[in-house]
């Protein structure tokens, strides 16, 4: 199957409210250009020099998604042009995305990143954590960011039960937030359970080998 119809094929099973984001992290642009003449116009990579190379070369309507941990001290470099920030896990990270984004003269759009997995090796916030920040009088006085809502990655598991647990409790607490702050994006779901995330309320799936085969580990 080809980039063009592992997309069609995807798309046809997504509902109408959630955007698909091609994963495109260690992929050539030759092979995101594919995708993007198939119509596709979300991307999402993890490393930011990797997503800036990307940006200078591809057309200016793509729409990039950062979706690994940023690091503070590399938020400038994305700051002029990144559509959504996905794992924003705190406070002193949306303070630096508000300076870039002051300097840039924009309003970035951010979601925060919380802990659902069993796994030790996933960042996140507690979802006390959340509230604190949405709460804090700092978070109040940034004019230049927008929480749009939560992403959250499951536990890598063969487990479908527990992944719909942690799927299930990421939705309720979007669901107690979302009226109050705002919030519409609930960022959940890979290539091995989207269906899962989608059923459990995600409008964000980030799907990368299902569409462009198996990642380069490069």
């Amino acid at each position: 199957m080809s980039i063009k119809q592992n997309l069609e094929t995807i798309k046809e099973s997504l509902p109408g409210n959630v955007t698909l984001i091609a994963v495109s992290k260690t992929k050539p642009v030759q092979e995101i250009m594919e995708a993007y003449d198939a119509g596709q116009r979300d991307f999402g990579e993890n490393k930011v020099q990797e997503m800036t190379d990307k940006w200078e070369q591809m057309p200016t309507d793509v729409l990039w998604h950062m979706i690994g941990h940023l690091q503070r001290n590399k938020v400038k470099y994305i700051a002029p042009y990144v559509h959504l920030i996905h794992a924003v896990d705190s406070l002193k990270l949306l303070k630096e995305i508000n300076k870039q984004a002051q300097k840039n003269n924009r309003i970035i759009n951010c979601l925060l990143q919380v802990y659902i997995a069993k796994e030790e090796t996933k960042f996140g916030l507690e979802p006390e954590e959340v509230t604190q920040i949405l709460e804090s009088d700092d978070f109040k006085s940034f004019k230049h960011i927008r929480i749009t809502g939560l992403m959250g990655m499951a536990t890598f598991t063969q487990n479908s039960s527990q992944i719909e647990r942690e799927f299930q409790f990421l939705k309720s607490f979007f669901d107690q937030l979302k009226h109050k702050y705002g919030m519409s994006a609930l960022s959940i779901g890979m290539s091995g359970d989207y269906h899962l995330a989608i059923k459990h309320g995600s409008t964000l799936v980030r799907i990368g080998s299902a569409i462009f085969g198996e990642r380069n580990y490069n």
